[in-house]
């Protein structure tokens, strides 16, 4: 099988690689965000919107007008432009939202797919236009590399190189078949009735981060006290993500390895975060600082950042891992199979009105997640990415 991955490290700058490397990421931002200006313009005009081929053509244009762009790599401005038409891509299937301006400071990246140098026994990379930067080499590149990313954040500088080979097909060593219920005071509770605790980073921190979030406040604005005040505040932010993501990394490699076939709930996390406040036209309902609470712990969890490690991980580990409709999952007895909401009347108890079983709730739901993904499979009723993977179940496993 043909395994993509990306291997990502620090890179060990001084400040003239620094200073480049800004001024290459803030190139593609300002191509990125003319691109989109004119397209909106265009629109306002109702004419045709530009795709990537129409803006491409202006770069020499744009390059004449501003010299600077020239500084920058050829390749990375029209990445930009690449990602300004899968942007607009998203938007029209319903993906995500309008496009919008790219920030200073915010994501500051560029991509160059080729004409770069990778050194993976002496740690380091040449970009265009860019002399040899080392990184902090903390593993072995493995496969022939494909493209580059570079990312500032915060006097910091990472690249994450992705590359490409071919590996065996791989046959999963357990013959585990479980259901897992996502929550957010437990980050998981497994049908055998083992569970993790949420680390919640966000809320460990937020005492601290709101303090520098008012000192931020009272400053005034682009001073050099106000610069620093907003270095502490993304430092604390980039603290609280590495919290979050050394976590999920840990726990999703624990349950890819000891596990062959994993079944989860395909939830809509932007529907269950979703601001209680409402609009102008449709108030909001009541309890929205609660709601808002609620909506911090759900996205502090990251439960989409563990189903996507836990799809690729599992792949590439020969095993499963299938997402089935949460439908009646909370409310649906184990034991005599009756649907009704008042089998669930608080969060953390499950009490059925039918035969009186009663359980631990996220537990209850873990088992039904597990009985409705083998139904599932069982009646073909899988989605076709299922069905493909499933064609040839691996050998050893059973419910």
């Amino acid at each position: 099988m043909l395994r993509w991955q990306g291997f990502k490290f620090e890179m060990r700058l001084n400040g003239k690689q620094l200073r480049e490397l800004r001024r290459f990421a803030g190139a593609c931002r300002f191509v990125y965000n003319k691109a989109l200006a004119l397209n909106n313009e265009r629109y306002v005009k109702k004419e045709k919107r530009l795709g990537y081929a129409a803006l491409s053509a202006l770069l020499p244009t744009w390059k004449q007008e501003y010299s600077w762009l020239s500084e920058a790599p050829a390749q990375a401005l029209q990445q930009s432009l690449k990602d300004l038409e899968q942007a607009y891509a998203n938007f029209f299937q319903k993906r995500a939202g309008f496009p919008a301006l790219h920030k200073k400071g915010q994501n500051d990246s560029f991509r160059i797919p080729q004409d770069f140098e990778v050194d993976n026994e002496n740690g380091r990379v040449k970009l265009p236009k860019c002399e040899w930067i080392r990184y902090r080499k903390s593993r072995d590149i493995e496969g022939k590399p494909k493209k580059i990313t570079v990312t500032v954040r915060n006097e910091k500088a990472f690249v994450s190189i992705q590359t490409e080979r071919e590996v065996d097909q791989p046959v999963h060593a357990s013959t585990s078949v479980l259901g897992l219920d996502w929550g957010v005071k437990r980050f998981y509770t497994l049908s055998t009735g083992e569970y993790k605790e949420s680390l919640s980073p966000l809320k460990v921190f937020l005492p601290k981060l709101k303090k520098s979030q008012r000192r931020l406040s009272y400053k005034r604005k682009f001073s050099k006290n106000w610069q620093k005040a907003k270095t502490r505040v993304a430092k604390l932010h980039t603290k609280i993500a590495n919290f979050r993501k050394d976590f999920i990394h840990k726990v999703t490699n624990d349950l890819s390895k000891n596990h062959a076939v994993i079944f989860f709930e395909d939830l809509q996390v932007s529907n269950l975060s979703k601001s209680a406040k409402g609009t102008t036209a449709n108030q909001g309902k009541k309890n929205v600082k609660a709601k808002s609470s609620l909506n911090r712990s759900i996205l502090d969890a990251s439960p989409h950042e563990m189903r996507r490690q836990l799809e690729y991980k599992m792949q590439w580990r020969g095993g499963l891992a299938i997402a089935v409709p949460p439908q009646n999952t909370s409310r649906r007895c184990p034991k005599c199979g009756h649907v009704s909401r008042e089998n669930r009347k608080t969060q953390a108890r499950f009490h059925c009105v039918s035969c009186g079983f009663s359980s631990n709730a996220d537990w209850v739901g873990a088992v039904n997640i597990k009985e409705a993904g083998l139904a599932l499979l069982a009646c073909s009723q899988s989605s076709p990415e299922v069905r493909a993977s499933w064609q040839e179940p691996t050998e050893g496993i059973h419910a």
